[in-house]
């Protein structure tokens, strides 16, 4: 099963920014942010993208799958 690393913990902190602030930019609770700072939620597309504009960085900075 493909496990899902991120960086979003590291960007945010480089900003001094809480979960809750980034999930009101993207549009998502901040639940859904802890999830995938976890590696327990595979974000969609679209959220992946958002969040990877919010910290003016590419998808593929923030995202890394595992097989």
């Amino acid at each position: 099963m493909a496990e899902l690393k991120t960086k979003i913990k590291e960007y945010r902190a480089r900003l001094d920014m809480k979960q809750g602030e980034l999930a009101e930019l993207v549009g998502v609770r901040r639940e859904t942010i802890i999830r995938l700072e976890k590696g327990q939620y595979n974000p969609s597309l679209k959220l992946a993208m958002d969040i990877a504009k919010v910290f003016h960085t590419t998808v593929e900075e923030l995202f890394e799958f595992y097989e």
